[in-house]
């Protein structure tokens, strides 16, 4: 028997998840958590054979949480579960320790064979960011400018281009305005952009701006 921990913040999702995970003979939705807290506290204590990890939380960054997990529980087994596009967080959430990236827009079936794919101890790919992966090694997909930013730059990017001050950021990153302020001016400087008004213009052109 396969044993899931579902975090999202969205209560339907869980229950739609829990549902469509449960009809699985050998895939059993045993946890909960709503939050990127109450996700590290339910993985401290019990054991999951795999994670489903939602990117939007309403505490923590889903990279935040994945780094977490993964730093206490080396060989734990994640799957990222999220409405941002593969080419938007996929390869960061790769990079920092998941074996999956899946859009939630994806048939149930795709994240059925994901679970099998990755408890095997293989990571799964969608199309979409198998093609980004196949373009960059042969060389035919320039490097996007916001690909060379961390983490924290690229969160900055995206929530600034949502709206949101910077106060709003600092909260909404669990950090001060000053740091925001500087990981602010890094990205701008990567990006080779003037200002926050050219950064917003290149993030809604490459469509990095989503509502969760």
């Amino acid at each position: 028997m396969i044993n899931i921990l579902v975090v999202d913040d969205h209560a339907l999702i869980r229950k739609g998840l829990t549902l469509l995970l449960n009809e699985t003979p050998d895939i059993r939705v045993i946890a909960e958590a709503d939050s990127g807290m109450q996700a590290i506290s339910r993985v401290r204590a019990q054991h999951f054979d795999i994670v489903l990890l939602d990117v939007s939380l309403p505490d923590k960054h889903g990279i935040d949480v994945l780094k977490q997990l993964k730093s206490e529980h080396p060989d734990i087994k994640i799957i990222v579960l999220s409405m941002y596009p593969e080419e938007q967080y996929g390869l960061r959430m790769l990079k920092a320790g998941a074996l999956g990236y899946i859009n939630k827009q994806s048939a149930p079936e795709q994240l059925v064979g994901a679970i099998y794919q990755v408890h095997s101890g293989k990571k799964f790919i969608g199309e979409a960011m198998a093609e980004q992966l196949l373009n960059n090694l042969i060389g035919e997909s320039q490097e996007l400018l916001h690909q060379t930013l961390s983490n924290r730059e690229y969160q900055t990017l995206c929530l600034m281009a949502s709206g949101k001050t910077l106060t709003e950021i600092a909260e909404a990153m669990s950090l001060s305005p000053k740091t925001i302020s500087v990981y602010r001016g890094r990205m701008l400087e990567k990006m080779g952009l003037k200002n926050n008004a050219e950064a917003i213009q290149y993030a809604i052109s490459r469509h990095l701006v989503l509502n969760p």
